[in-house]
């Protein structure tokens, strides 16, 4: 009736992923847990907790997680669904689409940005305020 459940093969949610200073990975990376970049990524990374993105860290690719901390270089579309926080030396070429943004001064950020709950149906909202405006 009852099984024992082996925890090694459980995925633990609150686990922290590290890739360090000089390390270069090629490829999408998925986890469940929190990820701090320093090194460089070329490919998508998909992640549902925290990313840091390191002074020293460099992405190529699309960004999916849940909270993300940039003080270093992403190339791509960033979809963050609560707080995306661009430190000072952050630098960001790609669209975002975010539920709350924080830019400090000096950071540099190159593309559009979606914000708050209207980013789910964009579309739809703009041909709405075409109508209002054609019937008003």
């Amino acid at each position: 009736m009852f099984q024992k459940v082996n925890k090694s093969s459980a995925v633990d949610s609150s686990s922290i992923n590290l890739i360090g200073n000089g390390t270069s990975i090629t490829g999408d990376i998925n986890s469940n847990g929190d990820v701090r970049i320093d090194g460089t990524l070329k490919g998508n990374i998909s992640i549902s907790g925290k990313l840091v993105v390191g002074p020293s860290g460099n992405i190529e690719g699309n960004v999916i997680c849940q909270n993300a901390d940039v003080s270093g270089e992403i190339h791509g579309k960033v979809s963050v669904s609560e707080l995306l926080s661009l430190k000072a030396s952050a630098k960001l070429l790609g669209d975002i689409v975010t539920g709350k943004i924080s830019i400090e001064p000096n950071a540099t950020f190159t593309g559009t940005c979606n914000m708050g709950a209207v980013v789910k149906n964009i579309s739809n909202v703009n041909e709405s305020r075409e109508t209002a405006t054609k019937t008003a």
